[in-house]
């Protein structure tokens, strides 16, 4: 019997291959990529065509040496990791290791497969093909693209700015992304507006609340409180009569399955994943999961794509379901087919489940929560991708009032009703915003007829001003990315987690922004490499990669006409490239040691103001951290509350405190919002340890009562609550704070007593068990006198007097 060898990408994938193959085969797995380009190296001679220097990862030796035993067995040898670039860039270097010279030695095939099931896997190992060297190509040409652009730019960056930093083809552009719409936003003007919403009575409930829409047959601009008067004066007393009421039949069609991008941006809206966890989930759900008797199973198919396209058998298999589950009215007359994009890459099919009777209900048992709920999303999408459309009817009512002036005014109500929730009923898409859609469905409207004369109820002007575009979140900027073209859905996860690992963003909200970091490489990047880091360009080698792709055009030509253009930047920019570690801004600033001018510089951790005496004076501050604060303007002087000396703003591990310019003399420091020190209130009352007055303070957890004469005398006055220690009837039961702050009460004579309660003790007796004293407890009832003994039941009600909160 012969025997073959297969080589998949993971253990959790060999193992639920493995299965569905038998005795024959022989499963095991490369863990991802044996070779690639050196970290050490260029490793790309751009001479000789931009041949890459390939080398087996450090620690996959062994594993060759496993696989190269392996395949001396066998009679063939199957490659069958992913069906995407990167899986057939693993295959073809698996096959450079294992391939025998002449004809001697095992056959080798590349096998693929959208879903890891038993009759994909067996429909792949009947037609086995050769590995696709176009696709190779592709990859090749994206890898010897991003390694140019990395290690000559990089170290441009790690000179003019700071070491670590990194640039990227595509990281760059979707930065580029980020730091242009924090511009918008800077750069944003609010315009006033305002808004007239008229409430009516009509004949029956509810209340007509229409918003003006015309005036004069004009839309109307109210663009100030002055404007709006004039309406509502205009309005005084008059009659409001109904125009039209138009109802129409409106049809909500249902939404394609998944492709890659919409399902990180679904995921990121519904389920609040980031585009990282949603691939990582998605990974384990398409290699496989353990299902009880069923054993290793596939729950979806491959997670990389972006064709809508479905395969016959899986819409047979959901019109089938859709019909037994939801009823005939649920299910269309044929299946739903749903138009891809123009370069979509139709090889694979659209994200969905391998079997659409594979309910979340049915494997909730063996999935993780997180797991679970992007299943179900996949699941819900797709089920309600072969639904009929939902149907409302939409119904517009019209009221005018002709005004004082005659001028005409159209007020105009809209409201929606679902007559058929159609596909709604198992799946309804996220939304970043809402829309009129969801307006119209919160608003009922009531019954009234054209010609009907409605009772004025009150008239609403409200103020509003235009808002900035948002900050991108994950689902929006991927949203943007892929309309763009900018990149692959694929390399999301990598571009979001390495401009926020480069700490070129940062995460406010759940939105990003950029750093100062990230603002100052983006302006120097696009100031020498303007045209390679522009948007259209980037979208268009993707389209170059694409057709390499499709074999229309040689890798080494594309690279060829890229290289041509980057090695002038690249020549420019090592002798014009802004220099921001030595670069100085003027300021109005004086040094408060040396009387010297102050300057902006770059320093590790960013801009900060330095004296220009330095290295002999070494006197530094804290940028104003609001852009509000003029540079140019010294500002109100805060001095030192200890040695009246200028304070400035200084920079800690913790963040911007106010420093005194006389350290290290004096130290003192004050955090930024941090509210000036309350001042001592003398008490007229001495200290019974040293005899000086007794003054309150202010404290973390609130005010106290201490000797004025501290640090020297340290006494603090105890908190006394009225009542002896139950336990020693000796000492007085005092108030005291955890660590924490959290208030409990002790006895005065501790160590010696030990006792302690988080209730305040109350001087009274149980009447059921007799215990020495009760406690207070404050309830969602109410304040509470009860039983410290957990034996007995006893409680009872405070009075209000008695009951006063810690």
């Amino acid at each position: 019997m012969s025997k073959s060898l297969v080589i998949v990408e993971s253990p959790a994938k060999a193992k639920t291959i493995g299965k569905y193959l038998g005795k024959g085969f022989v499963v095991k797995a490369s863990l991802g990529h044996i070779k690639d380009l050196p970290k050490s190296d260029l490793a790309v001679n751009v001479d000789r065509g931009f041949e890459p220097t390939y080398e087996v990862i450090e620690g996959k030796k062994k594993l060759i040496g496993e696989l190269k035993a392996a395949a001396k067995g066998a009679d063939n040898i199957y490659l069958a990791a992913d069906p995407d670039r990167e899986g057939e860039a693993i295959c073809y270097h698996l096959q450079e290791e294992l391939q025998s010279k002449g004809d001697k030695g095992p056959k080798i095939f590349r096998v693929m497969f959208n879903e890891i099931t038993k009759n994909a896997v067996n429909k792949a190992f009947e037609s086995p093909l050769q590995v696709n060297t176009s696709l190779v190509d592709a990859q090749q040409a994206r890898r010897v693209l991003d390694r140019l652009v990395g290690y000559k730019i990089s170290p441009l960056l790690w000179d003019k700015v700071r070491r670590g930093l990194s640039a990227g083809r595509v990281q760059t552009v979707a930065l580029r992304l980020i730091v242009d719409r924090e511009r918008e936003i800077q750069a944003f003007v609010k315009e006033e507006y305002w808004t007239i919403d008229l409430s009516l009575n009509a004949k029956k409930a509810p209340v007509l609340k229409a918003r003006l829409a015309k005036v004069a047959g004009e839309n109307p601009a109210i663009t100030n409180e002055a404007r709006a008067n004039e309406i509502l004066k205009d309005l005084g007393n008059a009659k409001y009569t109904v125009q039209s009421v138009g109802t129409k039949e409106k049809k909500r069609n249902p939404v394609p399955p998944f492709i890659t991008s919409t399902l990180q941006q679904e995921s990121s809206r519904k389920c609040r994943f980031s585009v990282k966890r949603t691939m990582a989930l998605a990974q384990r759900l398409y290699e496989g999961m353990e299902m009880g008797d069923e054993g290793a199973t596939g729950l979806i198919t491959y997670m990389r794509t972006d064709s809508v396209r479905v395969s016959d058998d899986a819409l047979a298999e959901v019109r089938t379901f859709v019909g037994e589950k939801y009823g005939q009215q649920y299910l269309p007359e044929k299946p739903n087919v749903y138009k891809g994009k123009k370069d979509a890459q139709d090889a694979h099919e659209a994200i969905r489940p391998t079997s659409a009777f594979r309910t979340p209900e049915s494997v909730a048992q063996y999935l993780q929560e997180d797991e679970l709920k992007l299943y179900k999303l996949i699941w819900m999408r797709f089920v309600a991708s072969q639904m009929t459309s939902a149907l409302f009817d939409q119904t517009t009512i019209d009221v005018v009032s002709p005004g004082k002036s005659k001028a005409g005014y159209l007020f105009r109500a809209t409201g929606s009703v679902e007559k058929f929730d159609g596909f709604l009923k198992v799946y309804e898409e996220g939304k970043d915003a809402k829309d009129e859609d969801d307006d119209e469905a919160a608003r009922k409207l009531p019954a009234v007829t054209q010609g009907e004369e409605l009772k004025f109820k009150s008239i609403d002007p409200e103020q509003h001003f235009t808002e900035p575009p948002p900050r991108f979140t994950e689902a929006t900027l991927v949203k943007e990315l892929e309309a763009k073209g900018v990149g692959r859905p694929s390399t999301y996860a990598s571009i979001l987690s390495t401009i926020q690992e480069r700490e070129y963003v940062k995460k406010e909200g759940g939105k990003f922004a950029p750093t100062e970091l990230g603002t100052v490489v983006t302006d120097l990047l696009l100031e020498s490499f303007g045209d390679i880091f522009d948007v259209l360009y980037t979208a268009r080698l993707e389209g170059e990669l694409d057709d390499i792709e499709d074999g229309k055009i040689d890798w080494r030509a594309a690279m060829g006409e890229f290289y041509e253009k980057f090695s002038v930047d690249l020549e420019r920019a090592a002798v014009q490239m802004t220099d921001i570690k030595r670069m100085e801004k003027p300021t109005d600033f004086i040094c408060d040691k040396c009387g010297k001018a102050m300057v902006i510089k770059w320093g590790r951790h960013g801009s900060f103001i330095a004296c220009t005496g330095y290295p002999e004076c070494t006197s530094t501050r804290e940028l104003p951290t609001t852009a509000s604060e003029d540079l140019g303007e010294q500002g109100e002087d805060e001095y030192c509350p200890n040695c009246g000396r200028p304070m400035v703003l200084k920079k800690g591990r913790f963040g911007q405190f106010m420093a005194c310019t006389g350290y290290p003399d004096c130290k003192t420091t004050r955090q930024l919002g941090q509210a000036e020190k309350k001042a001592d209130t003398p008490l007229d009352e001495p200290c019974p340890q040293c005899g000086k007055n007794l003054v309150m303070k202010s404290g973390r957890f609130g005010e106290f009562t201490a000797c004025s004469d501290y640090p020297t005398c340290k006494y603090v006055k105890q908190k006394t609550v009225g009542v002896k220690c139950p336990e020693c009837h000796d000492g007085d039961i005092i108030e005291r704070r955890s660590k924490r702050g959290k208030t409990f009460y002790g006895c005065n004579k501790y160590p010696k007593c030990e006792f302690v309660a988080w209730g305040k003790p109350i001087d009274r007796k149980c009447p059921d068990c007799g215990s020495s004293h009760l406690i207070e407890k404050f309830l969602k009832a109410g304040a509470f006198a009860q039983c410290p003994n957990k034996e007995c039941k006893f409680k009872e009600p405070l009075p209000e007097s008695e009951a006063v909160p810690a």
